[in-house]
């Protein structure tokens, strides 16, 4: 009785906790926070049309680079200072180097107006790294994001049990908004640019509330430049059930990224999940039927699970990110062990039955904030966990969920 409460508790507390990040976030726009430069320091205003002045000062000159338009020269009392307007840097020229500064006098305001809109249209697409348009996760499979040194970053998972299909089922309980829920949520924090740690709690990962803790490790090792083709994180975690007490899971992961273009990303996440089935946890037990079923001593699934995760993120809007992601396993397959019985009844063996995670989903970034809309099969989330079914949905059948992110 005692554990029932406690596990009653700890789900109360996990839907107070997501009610209450809900009204944080939708409190936070309410603020009026509709656009935040740092969170994503390539991206400018466009700059707005203003009558030039009459009477310019007389002792003011200002010229441009005829190599870099975002690029402005002011000289003041004869020195002269380089102020670049899209990273908001400034130097002081020497002589030498303000020779090669000139004003071109065969462009015409037009031709100089149209040729800013068209840097000003593909710098919204640009971001630094650790600032890019897709989060810490697609829908479940992880990213290499970048982590910047010093910053936390929280995140919640939400994902609601009843399938949208059918409808006609759905329909009556809101397309599952009115049935039961797993709620999430972790944080990680910037060691440095490169080393970050990360906590994560979700109640599921095993039959009923499990309530699993994943304390992590992870190194960003490149970003995609002109010597690295692909972005790269390495990542390491362990997870323990009952609050990190039991059983436990280590996971050993990578993650690759590589953008074509401006607008789309690409992922592969691959990871070896070492004692997914430790202590034989998601094994038959034969005194769990009557009479024993002895089949159940000579069943045995892998203990570990080797999975794929991939996936795609597609830039709609400077804001606005569709996603889709597919992860294949092999090994240990969490889903649902069935017992096979004889014409007597009898429990004569089991069969595995799985299915692979799919999601797909959209997220609107709006500063330092992100929420995703997310549709996937199943409600795991934590690393080990999310490669697999757990409510036995086929990849043509979802449920509805939600990501949010906050970044201090």
């Amino acid at each position: 009785m005692n554990k029932r409460v406690r596990d009653l508790g700890w789900m109360i507390l996990h839907r107070a906790i997501f009610l209450l990040a809900i009204t944080l976030f939708i409190a936070s726009f309410s603020l009026g926070q509709t656009t935040d430069p740092s969170s994503n320091p390539k991206a400018v205003e466009a700059p707005t049309k203003t009558e030039p002045s009459s009477d310019p000062p007389k002792d003011v000159e200002v010229k441009f680079d005829s190599a870099a338009p975002d690029v402005v020269i002011v000289e003041i009392g004869g020195r002269k200072v380089r102020v670049n307007t899209t990273t908001r840097e400034y130097s002081e020229l020497t002589q030498e180097s303000s020779e090669s500064v000139v004003q071109s006098e065969s462009s015409t305001p037009e031709e100089s107006v149209e040729d800013f809109d068209e840097e000003e249209e593909g710098s919204v697409y640009d971001f630094d790294s650790g600032y890019e348009p897709f989060d810490y996760r697609l829908v479940n499979v992880p990213t290499p994001k970048k982590v910047p040194k010093g910053t936390w970053n929280m995140v919640f998972t939400h994902r609601f049990s009843q399938p949208v299909r059918p409808f006609g089922e759905s329909g009556r309980q809101l397309l599952g908004f009115d049935s039961f829920s797993v709620s999430s949520f972790g944080i990680n924090y910037g060691i440095t640019d490169k080393l970050y740690l990360s906590a994560y709690r979700s109640p599921l990962s095993q039959y009923g509330i499990s309530k699993t803790i994943e304390l992590g490790i992870g190194y960003h090792v490149t970003d995609q430049t002109k010597k690295s083709p692909v972005a790269m994180n390495l990542y390491a975690s362990v997870e323990g059930n009952d609050n990190f007490t039991d059983k436990y899971t280590y996971n050993f992961q990578a993650m690759f990224s590589r953008h074509f273009g401006k607008r789309v990303y690409t992922f592969f996440s691959p990871a070896f999940h070492l004692d997914s089935n430790g202590q034989r946890r998601f094994n038959p037990r034969a005194e769990d039927y009557f009479p024993p079923a002895e089949a159940a001593n000579t069943f045995n699934l892998p203990s570990n699970t080797t999975s794929f995760g991939m996936g795609t993120a597609v830039m709609i809007t400077p804001n606005l990110v569709a996603m889709f992601e597919f992860t294949p396993r092999i090994g240990f397959k969490w889903g649902r062990v069935d017992p096979v019985f004889d014409e007597n009844f009898e429990v004569i063996g089991f069969t595995n039955e799985s299915y692979p995670e799919v999601g797909f989903g959209l997220q609107k970034n709006l500063g330092k904030h992100s929420f995703a809309i997310t549709f996937s099969n199943t409600q795991g989330t934590t690393t080990s966990r999310y490669n697999s079914s757990n409510n036995l949905l086929k990849p043509s059948n979802y449920v509805i969920g939600f990501n949010l992110s906050r970044r201090w």
